[in-house]
């Protein structure tokens, strides 16, 4: 899946360019374009806005863009069916257990720091 951002909106561009950094492709070499403004005279046009015709509305996170953008490539190439399967395969509950672990993982972490830097102070 090849993908050009076309914003207006820097901020957006600039995050659109980090959470799809694998995927950035050429405007004449891509599958999708992603735009801040509606476009109707384009098939591969992805609509990012906070209204009702919006084909993904804002606040979004980086896995509900790819998510999105994962199903309309598959609208567009019907012909791949491996999007498809993997997109009905995945468990929305699924990205929550990773959060959650992640989430985890720091706050363990970061009481070790603390501990740690707790017993320096006092060892002094």
């Amino acid at each position: 899946m090849k993908i050009a951002a076309q914003c207006s909106s820097p901020l957006l561009q600039k995050s659109l360019e980090l959470f799809l950094d694998k995927h950035l492709s050429s405007y004449n070499k891509c599958d999708i374009v992603v735009r801040d403004e509606p476009c109707l005279d384009d098939d591969r046009c992805f609509y990012i806005g906070s209204d009702e015709k919006a084909d993904l509305k804002k606040p979004f996170s980086k896995s509900q863009l790819i998510l999105a953008l994962e199903k309309h490539y598959a609208i567009l190439n019907p012909e791949e069916n491996i999007v498809i399967n993997n997109i009905e395969k995945m468990d929305p509950a699924m990205d929550f257990d990773i959060l959650e672990k992640r989430i985890e993982s720091l706050t363990q972490e970061y009481q070790s720091n603390i501990i740690r830097a707790v017993k320096a102070f006092y060892e002094k």
